[in-house]
């Protein structure tokens, strides 16, 4: 059972995932937090936790579910000459999904950004477990495709779970830290949710077997991001002359 710790492909291949995992995870910590964020301040460290834990769970659930998982990628039904098998349902699902959740938060932040009485103190909304709920369910998009790409990456199940484990733990370890930040930076809210509108069309993609690489999406991101830590930058320049 423990015969893979002498083998240095399995090192590598657990080094892979794990690092794999945790870029996923971000995916994860960005529509959490702003899922939080509709809860009273006082609740969200602890939806976090347990939706966390939740992914955990959720994802040790789908390795343990691998001879299930193999199965998904034969072809169900026919659309347009296009075979559709149980992981391209689950995509294309789980990214309309996260379409139609990202668009209604974009939406709702714009309503609330044109509320000038009320913006000294955050809207909340939703109940702590439709929340729970929410991210169980997107968890489960990211998670399923994460863990086909590992099974193809890994032969032995022990170094799959080792990398769920310290990549869930990365994301306990930062998801508050991330989420405040979020909070306290409208802008980077509203980049987040557009990101998760583009990780939507990508699983829609994906699922209808258009494969964009994740190398372009994630260049993508990460120079989105750079830019708008410069616009945080000045803001905080011209605030400081200003004062």
């Amino acid at each position: 059972m423990l015969e893979w710790i002498t083998m240095p492909e399995a090192w590598i291949a657990l080094a892979t995932l794990t690092a794999l995992e945790i870029v996923l995870g971000i995916d994860n910590i960005i529509f959490l937090s702003i899922l939080v964020d509709r809860l009273p301040e006082k609740q969200r460290p602890k939806a976090r936790l347990i939706g966390l834990s939740l992914a955990m769970v959720m994802r040790l659930g789908l390795l343990a579910s691998l001879a299930w998982l193999t199965k998904l990628t034969a072809d169900l039904f026919m659309v347009l000459g296009q075979g559709i098998s149980g992981r391209d349902l689950v995509l294309i699902l789980g990214g309309l999904f996260l379409l139609v959740k990202s668009v209604l938060e974009i939406h709702h932040s714009i309503e609330d950004a044109g509320e000038t009485h009320e913006l000294a103190k955050p809207k909340v909304g939703g109940s702590f477990m439709g929340i729970l709920i929410q991210i169980a369910i997107l968890d489960m998009v990211f998670s399923l495709d994460s863990v086909i790409t590992a099974v193809g990456m890994a032969d032995h199940i022990e170094v799959m779970v080792i990398a769920v484990v310290i990549a869930v733990g990365f994301m306990m370890v930062f998801a508050n830290a991330i989420g405040r930040f979020i909070t306290e930076h409208p802008t980077l809210k509203m980049l987040a949710l557009s990101f998760l509108v583009l990780v939507g069309t990508a699983l829609i993609a994906d699922g209808l077997e258009f494969h964009i690489p994740k190398g372009y999406i994630y260049f993508a991101m990460a120079f989105s991001f750079g830019v708008e830590m410069l616009n945080l930058r000045i803001r905080a320049n011209k605030k400081k002359t200003a004062g």
